[in-house]
């Protein structure tokens, strides 16, 4: 089914936008791989069958929204405790918060069919704006889009612990899903 033009809000209400990390390095078994949820965001898609190069993406996040959702792997269960250190290193030491506190997106193309939208635009993380590419399909009015962010390119230096032995990766997953409502 295709979706009408017109332009479209998505946010929590309508969608979920998670950040998936993975571990590695010599202490990667004691760490978890992470699924984190941001719970206050919004954006927009603009469709234009007739004429693709008016289609747009906008995305706006909060950064201070993030909460850990689940940890896998590891030697133990993530506890309540760790979901808040996370959150508090997240905030503090990875993305600081109090300087950034949005992450934006702003398509600059789309192109391709429904089946496989391919989304190039400018994602700004910690004051920096690089170029990236969402890959994505829309489906009986549900948008699905992931693209892989390398933190080093906005300046992000990969969670350490244990001395270093215990790492992040330096790709982290996001994924969008979001019903598009007018």
């Amino acid at each position: 089914m295709a979706v009408p033009d017109g332009v479209y809000r998505i946010g929590p209400e309508s969608g979920r936008l998670l950040v998936r990390t993975a571990r590695t390095g010599l202490g990667a078994k004691a760490g978890h791989d992470l699924t984190i949820e941001a719970t206050r965001w919004h954006g927009e898609v603009t469709v234009d069958a007739a004429e693709p190069a008016n289609a747009a993406v906008s995305l706006d996040v909060e950064v201070d929204s993030f909460e850990v959702r689940e940890g896998t792997g590891g030697v133990k269960r993530l506890t309540d405790s760790d979901r808040r250190d996370i959150k508090k290193t997240i905030r503090q030491k990875i993305l600081h918060t109090d300087r950034h506190p949005t992450i934006t997106f702003r398509s600059t193309r789309v192109e391709g069919t429904p089946e496989a939208v391919t989304v190039a635009g400018d994602l700004t993380i910690t004051g920096r704006t690089n170029p990236i590419t969402v890959h994505g399909r829309v489906d009986d009015g549900r948008l699905h889009g992931t693209a892989t962010v390398v933190q080093t390119r906005w300046g992000i230096k990969p969670y350490t612990g244990f001395f270093g032995a215990l790492k992040l990766r330096d790709e982290v997953e996001i994924e969008l899903t979001a019903t598009l409502t007018p």
